[in-house]
């Protein structure tokens, strides 16, 4: 079970502790999640005022002549160079908990994923950081947030949690950023989550990829730290190639569409349209919900569009509303996976979410949440993100039954999502 599970916690040693402030003695005082967002505005030089974004995205054209000609150029980089330690304050600051408190008196875990969504990009920007050159050229934005697996159901909002994290391989223009978790009990702290996100560097503009700087492992472990970014890429490969928008189902998978297939026929006629409803289950289009958010200006990221983790977060809230609805119980998120950012979203968008039940085993429920955004002028759909959520109940939970072919490819899909996870926790 979930409460059971324990987090593969890559333990650096304490020599790569790196903060952005520091105390005049003593031990570091670690920066907040304020403190992170602010040094992203001043590294990009991004505007707070949402009047002067225009004149800040023009001012950013000047970085053009700092972007390197090729990654050789560029001085190689080590782990430790990019590590970085969080403080989440909750036990020692009370009057930042109603942010982050939710209605069973635990923690919000779609804030959890802005704050990761912010950490990643800062430990990206201390990467590639030029020295003597405050402002980066670097446009850095998240590509994909390929897994976060959690080990604890519940996060206390009354005790600190800390955020580490660090580059962990990287490509020409992309970077895996391995971020961990903790929260304070009993004056130590003890692993919730490890998340691993992949971010990509573009030009000032935000417009053509930019090159990186290398990254050099100094020891065994981290060498099998880079071969498993490495592999994590070519996972990531062969995940989309074996996509069923563009491949067939395999004969195992066919098997299972067909058995859920003869499964509803209504025994009593002989026809092929003529469907049944098994006992303890629900056809998959009455185990969906949707949801619409207008984009205003508050959640723009330092780019001047809306902020990845804002993103995330709504996601997840509907995706857990899907899951607690279809379960009738309290969900807890156990995983989340290959959230691929597919295309920008601007301000003032009409994004519109769709979730929907794709699979279900036991107390486990699988849930897909479709994003695209809306243009009132053209009434064209754009599709934005997708994002994988699997969460677990209480209780043993209705099976979820495809009816169509499009469905069932539904159902497939999140059999494998499910399954992927399920092999990793």
């Amino acid at each position: 079970m979930l409460a059971t599970r324990l987090c593969t916690m890559r333990k650096l040693p304490s020599v790569l502790a790196r903060t952005l402030a520091s105390g005049t003695s003593g031990s570091p005082v670690l920066p907040d999640m304020s403190e992170v967002r602010s040094r992203l505005r001043d590294i990009v030089g991004a505007s707070t005022n949402w009047r002067d974004h225009v004149q800040a995205m023009q001012e950013r054209k000047a970085l053009h002549a700092l972007l390197a000609k090729r990654q050789e150029d560029l001085p190689p980089r080590r782990m430790k160079d990019s590590y970085l330690e969080v403080i989440l304050p909750l036990g020692s600051q009370p009057e930042i908990r109603e942010k982050y408190l939710n209605v069973h008196n635990s923690v919000r875990f779609g804030r959890i994923l802005e704050d990761l969504d912010s950490l990643g990009v800062l430990i990206c920007y201390t990467h590639t950081k030029q020295e003597m050159q405050p402002r980066s050229p670097l446009s850095i934005v998240t590509a994909l947030v390929d897994k976060i697996n959690l080990c604890k159901k519940i996060i206390y909002p009354d005790c600190d949690i800390k955020f580490t994290g660090n580059v962990s391989w990287v490509g020409r223009t992309s970077m895996e950023v391995k971020m961990h978790m903790l929260q304070l009990h009993d004056g130590d702290y003890s692993p919730v989550l490890d998340a691993t996100f992949v971010m990509v560097a573009r030009d000032p503009e935000n417009k053509r990829p930019a090159f990186v700087n290398p990254l050099v492992p100094e020891s065994p472990e981290e060498e099998e730290i880079f071969k498993q970014g490495e592999l994590n890429k070519l996972k990531r490969i062969d995940f989309s190639t074996a996509s069923l928008l563009k491949m067939a189902p395999t004969a195992e998978e066919r098997n299972i569409i067909h058995d859920i297939f003869l499964n509803t026929l209504d025994t009593r006629t002989v026809s092929f349209r003529s469907r049944k409803l098994p006992p303890n289950s629900v056809w998959m289009e009455d185990a969906k919900l949707k949801g619409l958010q207008i984009c205003h200006p508050q959640e723009r990221n330092i780019f001047n569009r809306i902020f990845g983790g804002f993103l995330m977060r709504k996601a997840f809230e509907l995706g857990w509303a899907t899951a607690c609805s279809y379960g009738s119980s309290r969900p807890f998120i156990v995983s989340v996976d290959d959230i691929m950012f597919q295309r920008p979203v601007e301000i003032g968008s009409l994004l519109l979410l769709s979730g929907q039940v794709c699979y279900t085993e036991k107390n486990y429920i699988q849930v897909r949440i479709h994003s695209e955004v809306y243009d009132a002028d053209t009434r064209e759909h754009q599709t934005t993100n997708i994002f994988h959520f699997t969460f677990v109940s209480d209780n043993e939970v209705p099976q979820v039954v495809p009816k169509t072919y499009g469905e069932s490819m539904l159902y497939l899909d999140g059999k494998r999502h499910f399954t992927a996870i399920m092999k990793e926790i």
